[in-house]
């Protein structure tokens, strides 16, 4: 099981889509000021990267050192590996003093999360008022009709008894995620608005990014491969009906963020 983890990991760093850089801008645009962000979730550090290049430090925490392990170096990133519920010392002293934190990510990765948990916690290290929690996840790749089909069917039919719990949360596009926060400065509710980031894939990283899913790993975990040579083939098949390798891949990308009052 830890080689199936490790994989997971080192296909996660190879395959996962960067996030938008509008994303972040907007997000940078709702806090007052850009000291200090706590990504949570935080995986590979996608995420956290391009949060360093606009606030002063980045606190990266994940439940995952393998995952950790392949996030880049950052001299403003501090990377923690910690428990998946902490007391307040441990918060304290793994993320950050009460009430100091501008800004709490969670990039692809609040489904996991025990809600009420997460939440006292966010609300106890944000400053008050106007920190802000901003939470967002990507749905299925969008590369064809012909490929789109193909990964239908093995995410939403044959993957799905393998899936996460809260992975519907996805589906939904966090629409019905519990979110007890304010609507930030100009918006009228905390969302989710939408974005979308790209990402130039061969098929060899396609692939990758169908083995890292959670469903995927699952499945293997239990000697079931849903990439079946069979299946593999019709994707590359679909792949190279144009006869070219390289595809722009598109992810839309769903936020919902709020902010803390007193």
């Amino acid at each position: 099981m830890a080689h199936l983890f490790l994989k997971q990991a080192k296909l996660y760093s190879e395959s996962r889509p960067d996030y938008p850089e509008e994303l972040f801008q907007f997000i940078a645009s709702k806090t007052p000021h850009h000291d200090l962000v706590w990504d949570v979730g935080t995986g590979t550090g996608q995420a956290a990267s391009s949060l360093a290049k606009i606030y002063k430090n980045v606190i990266a925490t994940d439940t995952s050192q393998k995952q950790l392990d392949f996030a880049p170096k950052l001299s403003n990133v501090r990377y923690q590996c910690t428990s998946a519920i902490m007391s307040d010392e441990e918060l304290e002293s793994n993320v950050a003093k009460r009430a100091t934190v501008d800004l709490v990510t969670v990039g692809q990765a609040i489904h996991w999360f025990d809600f009420p948990s997460f939440y006292r916690q966010v609300k106890w290290v944000l400053k008050k008022p106007h920190g802000v929690i901003a939470a967002w996840c990507y749905t299925t790749p969008q590369v064809n009709e012909k490929v789109d089909f193909l990964f239908q069917q093995f995410y939403f039919v044959n993957a799905r008894p393998y899936w996460s719990p809260g992975r519907d949360l996805i589906v939904e596009k966090y629409v019905s995620i519990e979110f007890p926060f304010f609507p930030v400065d100009g918006a009228k509710n905390t969302g989710p608005f939408e974005f979308k980031t790209e990402k130039l894939m061969d098929f060899h990283r396609y692939l990758a990014y169908a083995k890292s899913t959670s469903a995927y790993q699952t499945a293997l975990e239990k000697g079931i491969d849903l990439l079946s040579e069979d299946v593999i083939e019709e994707f590359r098949s679909a792949w190279y009906e144009d006869g070219n390798d390289l595809k722009v891949v598109q992810f839309p990308v769903y936020l919902r963020i709020g902010k803390v009052e007193k």
